[in-house]
C-alpha cells in the first residue's frame, strides 16, 4: 500500500486539477451561450439569402453566371477551407475536423490549396509536411462578422482569379448539445440542389432583380459566403465549448471517483498505521513491565540470600 505522504501527494494534485476542469466547464458554457445568442440573431437574414439565390436559379436556370455550376467545366483546383480550433482538451472536436480532412486530401486526385483556421489545424499539417495556402490566425476564438467576411474575401478573389475552381470548407456543425457532426460543404461553384432550405416560418414574396439578374448575383452571394462562413465559424465554436463542457465535466467526475478512492485509501493506511502505533505502544508497555517484575525478582532473590548468609 502505498505510504500516506504520497496519498496525500496525489489527493492535493486531483483536488487541484478538478478545480481547473471544473473552472473550464463554467467557461466553456458561458463561451456557447453567448455565441448560440450571436448565431440566432444573424440566421434570418442569411437564410433569406439563400433562399433568394436558390429562387433565382430556379427561376433563371439558363442563367450563366461564375458563381453557379456549369457541367461543361472540369474542375482541377480545389481550395479547402478547415475549421479547427486553438486549444485541445475538447474531446474527439479537433481530431474529427482533422481525419475529414486527410480523407478529403488522401481520396481527391486534383490540385488543392489549403486554407486554415486554428492554430492546431496548422500544426497538423505542417507536421505532416501539407502546404498550406493560407493560414488564418486569431480568428478561432473570436467569430465575428469582420472575420467571417475577410476570410470569404480572399477566398472568393482567388475563385474569381481561377486559382481555385471550386471551394469547400469541413467544419463542425453542432445538430444539438449532445451530437456534433464534422462535416464537408461545397460553396462554390452554386448548386440549386445543394442550398439548404430555410425553415417555414422564413416569409417570402415576389421579388424582381434590378437593375439585371447578374448584378443582383453579384450582390448577394458575396454576402451569402460571408454569411456562411460566418456560420461555420460560429457553430464550429459552439461545438468545440460543447465537446469541451462534455470533456471537463467527464474529467471532473473522474477526479471526484479518484479522491473518494483515495480517501478510503487514505484512511485505511491512516487506521492501520495507528494500529500499529498501538500495537508498539502495547509492546513496549508490556515489555518495561517484564523488565519491572524480572527486577523485583531477582531483588527477591538477593534479599532472601542475604537472609540465609546472616542466619
Amino acid at each position: 500500500m502505498a505510504g500516506l505522504r504520497e496519498i496525500q501527494s496525489r489527493i492535493r494534485s486531483i483536488e487541484d486539477t478538478r478545480k481547473i476542469t471544473g473552472a473550464m466547464y463554467m467557461i466553456s458554457s458561458t463561451k456557447l451561450k453567448k455565441a448560440k445568442r450571436d448565431l440566432e440573431r444573424t440566421e434570418p437574414y442569411f437564410y433569406m439569402l439563400q433562399s433568394t439565390i436558390e429562387r433565382i436559379m430556379r427561376h433563371l436556370p439558363e442563367m450563366e453566371h461564375p458563381y453557379f455550376e456549369d457541367s461543361s467545366r472540369k474542375c482541377t483546383r480545389i481550395g479547402l477551407l478547415v475549421i479547427t480550433g486553438d486549444k485541445g482538451l475538447a474531446g474527439a472536436y479537433n481530431h474529427n475536423i482533422l481525419k475529414l480532412a486527410q480523407q478529403f486530401l488522401d481520396q481527391s486526385e486534383k490540385q488543392i490549396s489549403l486554407f486554415v483556421v486554428g492554430e492546431l489545424g496548422r500544426q497538423y499539417f505542417a507536421g505532416k509536411h501539407i502546404p498550406i495556402a493560407e493560414n488564418f490566425t486569431y480568428t478561432v476564438q473570436d467569430p465575428t462578422f469582420d472575420r467571417a467576411r475577410w476570410i470569404s474575401e480572399i477566398l472568393r478573389e482567388k475563385y474569381m482569379a481561377g486559382e481555385i475552381e471550386e471551394l469547400h470548407v469541413i467544419y463542425t456543425r453542432m445538430e444539438n448539445s449532445m451530437l456534433c457532426q464534422a462535416e464537408d460543404k461545397r460553396l462554390l461553384p452554386l448548386s440549386g440542389k445543394q442550398l439548404p432550405q430555410p425553415p417555414t416560418d422564413v416569409y417570402q414574396e415576389e421579388f424582381m432583380l434590378e437593375p439585371s439578374a447578374k448584378d443582383a448575383v453579384d450582390m448577394i452571394v458575396p454576402n451569402y459566403l460571408a454569411g456562411f462562413i460566418y456560420g461555420a465559424l460560429v457553430e464550429a465554436f459552439c461545438s468545440e465549448q460543447n465537446d469541451r463542457m462534455m470533456a471537463m465535466e467527464a474529467a471532473t467526475d473522474n477526479a471526484d471517483k479518484l479522491l473518494h478512492d483515495l480517501n478510503i485509501m487514505y484512511n485505511r493506511a491512516r487506521q492501520a498505521q495507528i494500529t500499529q502505533e498501538i500495537t508498539e505502544v502495547s509492546s513496549g508497555a508490556r515489555a518495561q513491565r517484564k523488565k519491572r517484575e524480572a527486577k523485583k525478582k531477582r531483588a527477591a532473590r538477593l534479599q532472601q540470600r542475604i537472609k540465609e548468609v546472616n542466619v
